[in-house]
């Protein structure tokens, strides 16, 4: 495929595969096994002297189809695709570290993301420190002789916080670490880690590069030498595996996501500021704004703002969920990224297992929505959340 083409050219041709019938949409390849033609020809195949596929859990030409076009899309050599973005990210953090070794992460992280890091690691001898991760001096503190693995989100879910990933990620090849950058709330259309010095990077493709509520996936993407020292054997033993129809469906989800990420953006962008000027919020999270609290960082790492908006309204819980039950077009849910706009309160769903004082530290109140841009008219998203807001109480 071409190297010069642009993201929308490469997100509907890069790495097509065409079986003899020379299908228009890539074919599903749904078979658990493959067939050798003798004995010697599996032996070799097994020996790694001749190319092929040996058994769908290692890949398939589905799967292969999906990686590579996210390869090429991300600007990566390699890619694994999982079966949900938390296999991503599990495996792109565990495949690299051993009992006796320190992962240093920001503590705003998804929750099952927090979890990975502050709980599960710890019962294999892994040692984690969380820190604020918007501010440098915090990432170079946490760091020990035996620190392998910083790991971040950038955006932050949910109050969309900015960390300098250059910044992290010079720090890291200071002492050989590798930087883990969860890129789901800026997507592969806003934001390069790879460009800006991150080692590996995952996403939920369950999110926008699916983005119509149809299935669960996830990817991991890095150099060739990476993938082939730490993550090829955990990924084939483990078994985190994509389907072959997963990896369709997100192939043909890829066609249309920039169209997709524009308007969810451009609807974003103009919900967060009509929000902003309203009585009842006490304060609107953006990063297309000037007033978010590290636009100079966005403005160097970023080339657009969020399909997501933190809100934080002045009526705490109560006005929260006034506010998401009077909504008409914009449905409650825990999902992102999705065609639909999406609404939910992080304190009571994807943020409820952290307790009072770590939520609060990450500015998760109870007054604390987050909104996932949709596609729809932005006057009637607009207007949605004028009649809502209408009816919560002051």
């Amino acid at each position: 495929m071409s190297k010069t083409w642009r993201p929308a050219t490469q997100l509907v041709h890069d790495g097509s595969l065409r079986s003899q019938y020379g299908e228009t949409s890539e074919a599903i390849y749904l078979t658990q096994g493959f067939v050798y033609e003798s004995a010697e020809a599996a032996e070799a195949r097994f020996k790694g002297e001749t190319e092929g596929y040996i058994y769908a859990r290692y890949g398939s030409p589905t799967n292969d189809m999906f990686e590579k076009r996210m390869c090429a899309l991300e600007g990566a050599e390699e890619a694994r695709a999982t079966a949900s973005g938390m296999a991503a990210v599990t495996a792109a953090i565990l495949c690299q570290v051993k009992a006796g070794d320190h992962i240093v992460a920001a503590r705003a992280l998804f929750g099952s993301c927090r979890w990975v890091v502050e709980t599960l690691a710890p019962k294999y001898g892994i040692e984690c420190t969380l820190v604020d991760g918007r501010h440098l001096e915090n990432w170079e503190k946490a760091i020990r002789p035996n620190t392998k693995v910083f790991f971040l989100e950038s955006p932050t879910n949910p109050t969309l916080e900015v960390i300098d990933i250059a910044g992290v990620a010079k720090l890291a090849n200071q002492i050989g670490a590798k930087v883990v950058v969860d890129n789901v709330f800026a997507t592969p259309i806003f934001q390069k880690p790879l460009e800006l010095g991150a080692h590996i990077v995952v996403y939920s493709a369950t999110k926008h590069i699916d983005g119509q509520g149809r299935s669960l996936g996830g990817v991991i993407l890095s150099d060739r030498e990476w993938v082939n020292e730490h993550l090829q054997d955990y990924y084939r033993h483990t078994g985190p595996a994509m389907s072959p129809f997963t990896a369709w469906t997100l192939l043909k989800g890829l066609e249309t996501l920039p169209l997709r990420v524009k308007q969810q953006t451009e609807n974003a962008s103009k919900i967060a500021d009509f929000l902003a000027d309203q009585p009842k919020v006490a304060k609107v999270i953006y990063p297309g704004r000037k007033d978010h609290p590290q636009a100079d960082i966005v403005a160097k790492q970023m080339k657009g703002g969020s399909t997501l908006v933190a809100i934080e309204l002045k009526g705490g819980k109560e006005a929260a969920f006034a506010l998401q039950n009077a909504l008409q077009i914009v449905k409650i849910s825990n999902n992102l990224g999705d065609a639909k706009s999406l609404i939910t309160h992080p304190a009571t769903t994807t943020h409820k297992n952290l307790t009072d004082e770590a939520r609060a530290e990450l500015g998760i109140s109870g007054g604390t929505v987050r909104l996932s841009a949709g596609i729809e008219d932005t006057d009637d998203l607009i207007e949605d959340f004028a009649q809502a807001l209408a009816k919560v109480q002051a």
